[in-house]
């Protein structure tokens, strides 16, 4: 059924004529034809049909070749005067007195059919009539595209600002998707010393500044982007396409998103025009060529960043607010991870990161289900597939933008295990990321001595004794090791107290 509606909403993009001065003949086709989702107008005087076609736009004709006042030749030399595309099918019902192939090449008539009382042969024309000019569509969308293309090159890579690149690049590909509805998300490259920083531009409805742009983010758009730079692909949407921007060195330096319901035929030429897009903006940070003012970046960043932030710790609320029970969760797990890192003598840069993961390590449980977040009884086998996707869909979401490409790995990697058991990837050992590793022994035991929906939190002993047992299996031996000193001097036992305290864990 559904398959049918949407073969009727493919055929409605046609719109047919059938012009015969047999008015039954008209009816019963028209009524065929309209079953099958084509919009089709039936004219029985060739006249009244030609100043129709004069306009109004038409993809097909059925015409009858025995008319008055006119005989379908006569008609197809009138159409052709101002119509050279129009796919013409003759009908007749007088096999010897039918106009010879000259004639029908000549005018250009693609297709003939004898009159019958069945339709069939008819319609099996009709439908490949429409598959030509379906095919011919392709292929002039593609010879406008790569002329588009082709005219965009020069004008994104003149030395203008870097917000006018974009802007062009914008308005240059929506022809291409026949879309108004535009938004350029791009690391500033020109940042390669130190912390690469990101910077956007939008058209149409995303011509807004930074606060409004990230409130129109939704966590699906969000994973979408991150999953376009990371694989990278091309994202197709419901209602739009996102591309990712690869520069000549095979990396993701941002990503264009497009509203767009007619994407998939030009998949082609929007990979051309990512390319080149990518490579203008490579090459107008590369070398400097950026006329715009160093502050004026960086304010812009400092915004866009700052608006993510506050996008990515709404979510991280989010997910806290659904549970009464694992609220605050995340905040004791940075809390957690920051000690153990100290332990280790990470940077103050690697301790921030390390913290941030912390703080987003469940983030991606925002597009999981409530009835099975807040389930009382034991996951079933679909259910714990489902919950085992969050560390993924988690490093998506953040990745959507550079500013947390640190963050990434910890985020997806923080449900492995040191036994090569974990997920999403299964890494092993000292393949786990040290921060992800860090995070799994603070994520277990604020779980462990947490009251949760499906039990009571475990005593300090009992927890200790599982993390323990699991040390060299589940977790980093060193890690476990770590965290089991810290928790045995009396200054930081009395910040774990003070810190747990609105879940009622103390440490004797």
């Amino acid at each position: 059924m559904r398959k049918n509606k949407l073969q009727e909403e493919i055929n409605d993009a046609y719109r047919l004529m059938i012009i015969d001065d047999d008015e039954g003949i008209i009816d019963s086709v028209s009524t065929l034809l309209r079953r099958m989702g084509y919009v089709i107008d039936g004219y029985m005087n060739p006249v009244e049909g030609l100043e129709q076609m004069r306009n109004e736009h038409y993809d097909l004709l059925v015409l009858d070749y025995f008319m008055l006042p006119m005989h379908g030749d006569e008609v197809v030399e009138n159409i052709r005067s101002f119509d050279k595309e129009l796919y013409i099918l003759l009908l007749t019902g007088y096999k010897d007195l039918a106009p010879p192939i000259e004639t029908i090449k000549m005018l250009d008539i693609q297709a003939y059919c004898e009159k019958s009382e069945r339709l069939d042969q008819l319609l099996l024309l009709v439908e490949s009539g429409i598959k030509s000019i379906s095919q011919m569509r392709t292929i002039k969308k593609f010879r406008d595209g790569l002329n588009s293309i082709l005219g965009a090159v020069p004008k994104i890579y003149q030395l203008q600002p870097i917000g006018s690149i974009l802007e062009e690049i914008l308005l240059r590909i929506l022809p291409l998707l026949n879309s108004q509805d535009a938004f350029i998300l791009v690391d500033n490259l020109a940042e390669v010393a130190s912390a690469e920083k990101s910077i956007f531009r939008g058209i149409g409805t995303f011509n807004v500044d930074v606060q409004n742009f990230m409130k129109m983010l939704d966590p699906k758009l969000m994973e979408a982007i991150g999953t376009a730079r990371t694989q990278p692909e091309i994202i197709l949407m419901k209602d739009g396409v996102i591309l990712p921007l690869i520069n000549e060195m095979r990396k993701a330096i941002g990503v264009i998103y497009v509203s767009s319901r007619d994407v998939e035929e030009g998949i082609e030429l929007l990979e051309i025009y990512a390319g080149q897009a990518a490579s203008s903006i490579n090459n107008a940070f590369l070398h400097s060529l950026v006329n715009v003012k160093n502050e004026e970046l960086s304010r812009t960043y400092a915004q866009l960043k700052t608006r993510y932030m506050d996008t990515i710790e709404a979510l991280r609320l989010a997910v806290d607010a659904k549970d009464v029970y694992t609220r605050g969760h995340s905040d004791r797990v940075a809390y957690f991870s920051t000690l153990i890192g100290k332990s280790y003598h990470l940077s103050e840069t690697e301790l921030e990161t390390l913290r941030i993961g912390g703080v987003f390590h469940d983030i991606g449980k925002i597009g999981t289900a409530d009835d099975i977040l807040l389930k009382t009884d034991k996951l079933d086998k679909a259910d714990f597939e489902e919950i085992k996707r969050h560390p993924m869909k988690g490093a998506l979401i953040l990745s959507a933008v550079s500013m947390f490409s640190d963050v990434v790995p910890i985020v997806r990697h923080h449900h492995e295990r040191i036994d090569g058991k974990g997920y999403p990837d299964g890494l092993k050992g000292e393949n786990i990321p040290l921060p992800a590793r860090i995070i799994a022994v603070a994520d277990a035991f604020d779980a462990m001595t947490s009251d949760r929906q499906y039990r009571l939190r475990l005593p300090l002993e009992e927890a200790i004794d599982q993390l323990r047992t699991g040390a060299g299996a589940q977790f980093d031996k060193g890690v476990v090791s770590s965290f089991l000193e810290l928790i045995k001097q009396e200054d930081v036992i009395e910040n774990i107290n003070q810190h747990l305290s609105e879940t009622s864990i103390q440490i004797p």
